[in-house]
C-alpha cells in the first residue's frame, strides 16, 4: 500500500519532482549548445562559441560559467568591450568566481591595464587560502607582462 501512495504521490508531482534532481550545474553542463561550445573551443572555432554560448545564457542567464565562457570566448574574438561585460555579469552572480577573475584579469593584460589586472590577482589570493591554478595562472601572466615591458 504505502508503494502505491508513494508511486501516485511521485506521479502526481511530474516535472517538479524531476527538476529538484538535477542540480543546475549538471543540467548547463549537460545543454547542447554548452556541449557544442566546449567542442568549438578545442578546435579553435572562437565564433561559433560565441553564437552557441549566447543561445546557453538565454537559457542560463544567471549561470556565473555561462557568463565567464561567453566573456572568454569574446575575448578570443578581441571584442574587449564584450568580454568585459559578460565577466563583470559572471562576477556579480559570484564574486568568488576563480575562473572569472583569472580572464578578466587577462583581459585587462590584453588592453594594458596593469592596476585592474592586479586587483583580480589580489583578489583571487584572497579568495583562494592555498594558491589555486587560477590565482597561479594570473600571477604568471602578470609577471610575463612585466617582462615583455621593460
Amino acid at each position: 500500500m504505502r508503494r502505491i501512495v508513494l508511486v501516485v504521490l511521485l506521479a502526481a508531482a511530474g516535472p517538479w519532482a524531476q527538476a529538484v534532481d538535477t542540480d543546475p550545474s549538471e543540467r548547463v553542463a549537460a545543454d547542447p549548445d554548452v556541449i557544442a561550445a566546449r567542442a568549438a573551443r578545442e578546435r579553435g572555432d572562437w565564433k561559433e562559441a560565441v553564437l552557441r554560448l549566447q543561445r546557453a545564457e538565454r537559457r542560463y542567464p544567471g549561470d556565473a560559467d555561462v557568463q565567464n565562457s561567453l566573456g572568454h570566448a569574446l575575448r578570443q574574438t578581441r571584442d574587449f568591450d564584450g568580454a568585459f561585460r559578460h565577466y563583470g555579469k559572471a562576477l556579480q552572480i559570484d564574486p568568488r568566481h576563480r575562473g572569472a577573475h583569472e580572464y578578466i584579469g587577462e583581459a585587462y593584460l590584453q588592453v594594458d591595464d596593469l592596476a585592474s589586472a592586479e586587483r583580480h590577482l589580489a583578489a583571487l589570493r584572497g579568495i583562494c587560502m592555498l594558491p589555486c591554478e587560477e590565482m597561479q595562472d594570473l600571477d604568471k601572466a602578470i609577471a610575463d607582462y612585466r617582462a615583455k615591458k621593460r
